[in-house]
């Protein structure tokens, strides 16, 4: 669900045996990348929203989400379809970041940095507008949402780039919340950012930067 540039696809088909997979994202612009970038025969791909999958009911055994939930308009609903198509006693897995805590450190130091050029982009921020996105939160949706057997884990990691370039150009591409931002923004604008950021990272060389995910499956 949220197949997006395909990773969590090639990880299903590297790490585990399934018999079948189907891929779906809401931009078709990402479902075409994927299928581009994925040549097996157990994948299907389609373009679907989460609050409406493809599916019959009970007919799915595993589904499963990598940072998209937080964006759907209605989680709820978004479970209620995950629990609609799993069959009875079926697994459901999703992550995201903890963006109440800074989450993935590179996209939070992106967002000070841009609210200190431009007091407007403060809004912008996940992490005032995804609270739920903790542990305390977490337990809470799933409860809602019939849930059961619900564990959840954090994921910790360092996130590396060989250098501020690196780091800095995935911000440019236009896709998702910050580089949606940057896409708005005036040439000029755009260099007064990344100069900042760059400063306040004190990129001389290779960057690195904590990231945090929550990790939830349930039955």
């Amino acid at each position: 669900m949220g197949c997006g540039t395909g990773a969590l696809t090639k990880t299903i088909l590297s790490d585990a045996a399934p018999r079948s997979v189907l891929a779906t994202d809401l931009a078709d612009g990402f479902v075409a990348f994927s299928q581009a970038e994925i040549e097996d025969e157990r994948v299907q791909f389609a373009v679907a929203n989460a609050m409406e999958l493809p599916c019959a009911d009970a007919s799915i055994d595993i589904v499963t989400s990598a940072l998209v939930l937080n964006f759907v308009p209605d989680k709820q609903k978004a479970l209620a379809e995950m629990r609609r198509v799993l069959r009875p006693d079926g697994f459901l897995a999703f992550y995201v970041w903890d963006y109440p805590s800074g989450g993935m450190g590179f996209i939070d130091a992106f967002w000070k940095a841009a609210a200190e050029v431009d007091a407007s982009a403060a809004e912008l921020d996940e992490a005032p507008r995804f609270p739920f996105c903790q542990q305390v939160g977490l337990a809470k949706m799933c409860d809602e949402a019939g849930v059961r057997d619900v564990k959840i884990e954090a994921i910790e990691v360092e996130t590396e780039f060989p250098n501020f370039e690196a780091l800095w150009h995935p911000f440019t591409l236009g896709v998702g919340p910050a580089p949606g931002y940057v896409k708005t923004l005036s040439a000029d604008h755009q260099t007064e950012l990344k100069a900042h950021l760059e400063a306040k990272l004190g990129a001389d060389g290779a960057v690195s930067l904590p990231a945090k995910a929550w990790a939830v499956k349930g039955r």
